[in-house]
């Protein structure tokens, strides 16, 4: 199928501009890591649930009167996490207000990747600059920035009327997707520096490839069930959990499927143990990548060493907020420095 952003195959290399939008992905993907990073702060803040409606364009400004405040904090005492939790807690509209600006801020962040994407992107279209075979690629993952935006606002509607917070099966995919993305972008870049280099093929994922991104799938998916059940609370010592190597309260009255799906207990015993599993798989790309870019390498090892410590440095101070937000921080790092291994390792297998 011919790509219908790409310029004509008649047209010379000299047309292509795969170094400027190398650069552009980058920038796109240094937001997509800040967009993680708040929206950590925002499930750390309890802020997820501030904002009750979701107005893709209007929603854009925050409350410019006094009354407009009123009316939004209204609005919030509504759900069960006010009447609930909140309301009960002597939540006043300054306090509010701090919850707000988090949420607001997570939801601008993401209207601006989405200018930030689109806009660049039409122009490179409009100058025929876009290299024949990336214009599909550019475009799908515009269309899963969007899909994300309403994923989010799925998420945060889980919890509007009959929970206090939203469902962390929700959660896990807003959060998955986000690091796809910002996965996606990365790779995306890495090709087109490769195509500047004169390697006209895209790296592929090798066997080995799918299965660190496997591993750390599935290391993802635990952590953002710990997070969405505050997990991390349910024991703050290692290795240990409250002096066992398995801890007790492990709900397995419904079967193993649905503990490992909802015990906060089983679930956090999992995400500290199988990040041990995902280091196993990190040593060896690294070491396979080492020959072939000795940055990627280092860049492997300082992430997921950096990782550990935080999780651990998480767990034992009682899930401190700073540390749990860079623990968060440094998760996306390891996602971007695991997408640069592995690409190494499929460009250089070809």
């Amino acid at each position: 199928m011919t790509d219908p952003i790409a310029p004509p195959p008649s047209a010379g290399a000299a047309s292509f501009k795969p170094i400027m939008i190398s650069n552009w992905l980058y920038s796109v993907a240094f937001l997509v890591f800040i967009m993680v990073v708040v929206g950590g702060i925002t499930r750390l803040t309890e802020s997820g649930l501030s904002i009750t409606e979701w107005k893709p364009v209007t929603g854009a400004l925050p409350p410019l009167s006094e009354a407009d405040w009123l009316s939004e904090f209204r609005k919030y005492q509504q759900i069960p996490e006010y009447r609930e939790i909140s309301g009960p807690a002597g939540m006043t509209l300054a306090d509010f207000k701090f919850i707000y600006f988090w949420e607001w801020v997570h939801r601008l962040l993401g209207r601006l990747i989405g200018v930030a994407f689109a806009v660049p992107l039409l122009w490179f279209a409009v100058k025929r600059a876009i290299p024949s075979g990336y214009g599909w690629r550019l475009v799908a993952l515009l269309a899963l920035g969007g899909l994300q935006g309403t994923i989010g606002w799925w998420m945060v509607s889980s919890g509007l009327s009959e929970r206090t917070d939203v469902s962390h099966f929700r959660l896990a995919v807003h959060l998955l997707t986000a690091l796809f993305i910002l996965g996606g972008l990365v790779w995306t870049a890495l090709d087109l520096r490769q195509l500047a280099r004169g390697n006209v093929r895209p790296s592929r994922v090798t066997g080995w490839g799918a299965a660190v991104f496997i591993v750390l799938l599935i290391q993802l998916l635990f952590g953002a069930y710990t997070a969405g059940l505050n997990a991390g609370n349910v024991s703050n010592s290692w290795p240990l959990m409250n002096d066992y190597f398995v801890p007790g309260g492990i709900n397995w009255a419904s079967g193993i499927w649905a503990a490992l799906n909802n015990d906060p207990y089983l679930i956090h015993f999992i995400h500290r143990w199988w990040a041990w599993v995902v280091v196993g798989f990190l040593l060896v790309l690294a070491r396979k990548v080492r020959s072939i870019d000795r940055r990627a390498s280092v860049a492997i090892h300082i992430a997921f060493g950096t990782q550990i410590l935080l999780g651990i440095a998480t767990v034992m101070t009682g899930i401190d907020l700073h540390l749990a937000v860079l623990h968060q921080a440094v998760g996306a790092l390891v996602v971007a420095s695991t997408v640069w291994g592995v690409h190494l390792l499929g460009a250089a297998q070809r």
